[in-house]
């Protein structure tokens, strides 16, 4: 295990959210942002939303904190405030990876259902929801006429070895 290729791994997933969030949440119209859509999360902000709050707590649940009060973003129509908050979030994950070591990633932190998992464990499931949840907001954008490119691990390899 190597907690320099993690670091990589969450390049990406930090890359991917910003890419979405720049070229292709930011121009939609307030109304497109907040769509009812009948499936998983909802609208366009509901799926991005939850992504962060997963995202903030599974890595509050490794730091052994309490997740931060924050308000229900879900209720909040101002991208601007989401968008800072998000990148709270993300700036604390990195603060974390930083100071990942190969030895921890074969530790086994969280208590609860989550007792047994791997730290190697959380962090690839982290990435693998937000994967998920991009391509679900990929799908409405395409459902709204936007054309997305694809978020695949290996294109961000190609440009970042």
């Amino acid at each position: 295990m190597n907690a320099d290729l993690f670091r990589h791994f969450y390049a990406y997933h930090f890359s991917e959210n910003r890419a979405l969030w720049d070229q292709f949440i930011a121009p939609l119209t307030q109304e497109q942002f907040e769509q009812p859509v009948d499936y998983s999360q909802g609208s366009v902000r509901n799926q991005l939303v939850h992504l962060m709050e997963v995202d903030e707590a599974w890595f509050s649940d490794l730091r052994g904190v309490q997740i931060p009060e924050s308000p229900d973003f879900t209720t909040i129509s101002d991208r601007a405030q989401i968008r800072a908050h998000w990148d709270t979030v993300e700036q604390f994950m990195r603060d974390y990876l930083a100071d990942l070591q190969d030895d921890m990633l074969l530790e086994k932190p969280l208590q609860g259902e989550d007792e047994n998992l791997f730290l190697w464990q959380v962090l690839l499931h982290v990435v693998n929801h937000g994967t998920d949840h991009r391509a679900q907001v990929r799908r409405v954008l395409h459902d709204l006429g936007v054309r997305t490119p694809p978020q695949d691990y290996i294109f961000y390899t190609y440009e970042h070895p």
